[in-house]
């Protein structure tokens, strides 16, 4: 017999972008600060996502999403499959070859370490990106109907996996942003299409100087037919990841979209879960576009 194929997952972006209800680190208090905090261990990043922290806005969904990946997320297979999307993506970043631009902050008087830090900067995200785009897919196939895998056995991980984050995450936020780092943001938003700026602009916007020229460097890849189908590879490539991993809390389409209905509607999660695994795969992207213009 031969292999089951698996199931197609199309990319999608809502046709209306629905409204998104993020609550800061920083405001978080009681139950959703726990949430938070054990989130960012198991997935041993130094920051809650975006887009976990709008999935917490819908309490029983996240509940029941978090509880039902958490301790697929602390297995060694989550961590594999983790640095195998990311070697895939970079993979596909290598192919549009984006220009170079050490050489252009040294001659404005990046030093060497000023630059390195930009390079931890972006390591964060880079390693810490991909397990957000595994839980958003799995989000979005559970809500769709399409089961996880049977399998259920998973290796704890020990030890770990993420970069330092001795070099910690200082966000830019726009309203103590100056004038030309606001034209980035609002220019990120129209390019990509959406009403927010991630985290990871807001943390590299820390260098202005930097964050201006490499932005626009990025921009000439984004929306031409190449850089689509790198996104929409890394998307496919997530979705069957996804697919293939185990699933050992049983989590099922049949509980989360009704822990989805308690909060608000179906349809309403679910509008918000596309937005999201719609736009990471492009995220992810364009943080290896950045990493390779500095690329040793």
């Amino acid at each position: 017999m031969g292999d089951i194929p698996l199931p197609k997952l199309a990319r999608l972006k809502p046709a209306t972008t629905p409204r998104i209800n993020p609550l800061p680190e920083y405001l978080a208090k009681n139950r959703l600060h726990t949430i938070y905090e054990d989130t960012k261990s198991v997935l041993q990043v130094p920051w809650m996502g975006v887009v976990t922290m709008a999935f917490a806005h819908y309490q029983e969904f996240y509940d029941a999403l978090w509880g039902g990946l958490r301790e697929l997320a602390g297995s060694a297979e989550f961590v594999t499959a983790c640095r195998a999307l990311r070697s895939y993506t970079e993979q596909r970043v290598d192919i549009l070859a984006p220009a170079q631009i050490t050489g252009d902050l040294n001659a404005i008087g990046y030093s060497d370490r000023e630059i390195n830090e930009i390079r931890e900067q972006i390591e964060i995200f880079s390693h810490g990106n991909m397990p957000y785009v595994l839980i958003s897919t799995a989000a979005r196939l559970l809500l769709e109907g399409v089961p996880l895998s049977s399998k259920t056995n998973v290796a704890p991980f020990k030890g770990h996996h993420g970069p330092s984050t001795a070099n910690r995450l200082t966000l830019i936020e726009a309203h103590h942003a100056d004038a030309p780092t606001i034209s980035v943001y609002e220019d990120i938003k129209s390019t990509l299409g959406l009403p927010f700026v991630n985290t990871d602009y807001r943390a590299l916007a820390r260098w202005p100087s930097y964050f201006q020229p490499a932005w626009g460097n990025a921009k000439q890849h984004i929306q031409t037919a190449a850089y689509e189908e790198a996104v929409t590879s890394v998307h496919e490539f997530a979705v069957n990841l996804v697919l293939s991993l185990p699933n050992p809390a049983n989590l099922s389409p049949e509980t989360l979209k009704a822990a989805a209905n308690k909060d608000a509607t179906e349809q309403e999660v679910l509008e918000v879960v596309r937005l999201f695994q719609w736009l990471l795969p492009g995220l992810v992207t364009n943080i290896a576009l950045m990493r390779h213009q500095l690329k040793l």
